[in-house]
């Protein structure tokens, strides 16, 4: 067994993780949790993440769940991979202030128009992602003729923002604008995100029809 472990599902959240191995280059098994037969709610994986959602990975024995924070995690395990500004540089601030983003307003503001959530202007005062075109509004001025979120490389927060963006624009929970259009298209032309599609693609495409 590899000292790397990564539970998922191809139709998950679990891709934005699996792009992510894919660029930290290491060896990984992955074990596959099954919708249609409640893996996810099993007793072994609930020990591993009491909520029943993937992904989650074991690192030598260390558990990590929450998207945003297994990319953080992997980036500063596997530093090699250059997915994290160093540890004391003044771009550690704004790198996470963007990742962290993608996993509070981005997902906030996603999650409440895919229920046809629309808050009040005092209900937006009170909620942490305020409005989605607020949300939406701070990404673009974040991306807009920039190739890049922090510096002039690319890191696990670019990698989590353009599949926020990818996904939200694909199933119109995002609006499409030139500039997330601009941002995502780069990004996702990465090899190893070509690779990561590849492999959830193909677990899909082998997955038993009713």
């Amino acid at each position: 067994m590899s000292d790397l472990v990564f539970y998922t599902n191809p139709m998950s959240r679990g891709r934005i993780i699996r792009w992510m191995l894919e660029e930290v280059g290491q060896p990984y098994e992955t074990k596959i949790l099954r919708w249609e037969t409640g893996d996810a709610k099993a007793a072994d994986y609930l020990a591993i993440n009491p909520m029943g959602k993937v992904p989650a990975i074991v690192h030598d024995g260390v558990v990590v769940t929450e998207c945003a924070a297994i990319c953080a995690y992997l980036a500063d395990a596997f530093p090699a991979a250059g997915l994290a500004p160093p540890a004391h540089s003044k771009l550690r601030g704004p790198y996470y202030r963007w990742l962290f983003f993608g996993a509070g307003p981005i997902e906030q503001a996603v999650g409440a128009k895919a229920v046809s959530f629309e808050p009040t202007t005092e209900q937006s005062r009170m909620l942490g992602f305020g409005h989605i075109e607020d949300v939406l509004g701070a990404i673009e001025g974040a991306v807009k003729d920039r190739a890049y979120l922090v510096g002039d490389g690319f890191t696990a927060a670019d990698l989590y923002l353009a599949s926020h963006l990818s996904w939200g624009m694909n199933f119109d929970t995002i609006e499409k604008r030139p500039a997330f259009e601009a941002y995502v298209e780069r990004h996702l032309h990465r090899p190893a995100a070509r690779r990561a599609d590849e492999i959830d693609d193909a677990l899909i495409a082998a997955q038993p029809t009713a």
